[in-house]
C-alpha cells in the first residue's frame, strides 16, 4: 500500500512539475514577444537620435 501512495505522490510532483515549466516558458516566450516590440517600435529621441533603453 505504502509503495502504491508513493508512485502515485511521484506522478502528482512531477505532473505539477511538468505543468509549472510550461507555464514558466509560455511566460518566458510572452515577455520575450513584448520586449522584442518595445525594442523595434520604440519612438526617437530628442534630436533625431534614437531613444536608449534606461533614461538616465
Amino acid at each position: 500500500m505504502v509503495p502504491l501512495l508513493l508512485v502515485l505522490l511521484l506522478a502528482v510532483v512531477l505532473f505539477g512539475a511538468g505543468f509549472a515549466v510550461k507555464f514558466l516558458w509560455l511566460l518566458a516566450a510572452i515577455v520575450l514577444v513584448a520586449w522584442l516590440l518595445g525594442f523595434v517600435m520604440r519612438t526617437a529621441g530628442t534630436g533625431g537620435r534614437r531613444s536608449r533603453w534606461y533614461r538616465w
